[in-house]
């Protein structure tokens, strides 16, 4: 009986475990979150360590992978505003001042723990790579390093729900795995067009004790458009697409 038992259990250590697709459940990830080419209607609300709240109401659009605009709704002195990103190049137009000026990923035209690669996000898959998946249990658990030191992070974290494989937290990693930022998503609620996904994403920071972020989808729904959109010399027209 023993060596039976001795066989078996032999046989169970042979038998090599199941191994997540790590590139595949980013993508799915990506794409429960949003299709590929969308628009969306979203505000941005800065919250100080005293109580004391900025709001912004912002229209997106994307196409692909890389390229997204967004278009400044209020409040009245930020409205007319809009910026666009092509993959790691972005710009803020603002009115009256003239051709569109660079920004980058790091600094925020809001304000607050968001910067411009959060608001201005490409999917996941287009700047990182999965360099381990994990099934934790209850979650997913996927651990990504940046394909080029030009993306706003170096590593990420990212903890997925298995029912809809959508994020319930993301860490944002410098390359020695120090915290910059902590992602939480919640209220996932249906937006129609077979678009399911958490509505609320909350950030804070330990580099800004005190200070929250929150981004709230109003709407979301596929769409596509042509390149011209994605352009320079658009900037000043988004408004026409609403």
């Amino acid at each position: 009986m023993l060596n039976i038992i001795v066989a078996f259990l032999s046989l169970l250590i042979a038998i090599p475990a199941y191994a997540i697709d790590g590139a595949a459940l980013l993508k799915q990830v990506d794409r429960n979150l949003s299709p590929e080419s969308y628009e969306s209607y979203r505000k941005l609300i800065n919250v100080e360590p005293d109580g004391k709240k900025k709001e912004f109401t912002l229209f997106t659009v994307k196409k692909g992978i890389d390229k997204v605009a967004s278009l400044f709704i209020a409040p009245a002195s930020e409205k007319g505003r809009s910026t666009l990103r092509l993959g790691d190049n972005m710009w803020l137009y603002i009115p009256n001042v003239g051709k569109p000026v660079r920004i980058t990923s790091l600094q925020s035209v809001v304000g607050g723990v968001f910067n411009n690669a959060d608001i201005l996000q490409l999917d996941y898959t287009t700047e990182y790579n999965v360099e381990k998946a994990e099934d934790t249990g209850g979650e997913y658990l996927l651990s990504l390093k940046a394909k080029t030191k030009t993306v706003a992070y170096d590593r990420l974290k990212i903890w997925a729900d298995k029912k809809n494989v959508l994020p319930t937290k993301i860490e944002c990693l410098t390359e020695a795995n120090m915290l910059i930022k902590t992602l939480y998503f919640k209220d996932v609620k249906s937006f129609g067009g077979g678009i399911t996904r958490p509505a609320v994403i909350e950030t804070d920071s330990p580099l800004y004790r005190g200070y929250k972020s929150v981004m709230i989808f109003a709407g979301i729904k596929q769409k596509t458009f042509k390149d011209e959109v994605f352009t320079l010399t658009f900037m000043p027209n988004l408004e026409s697409l609403r």
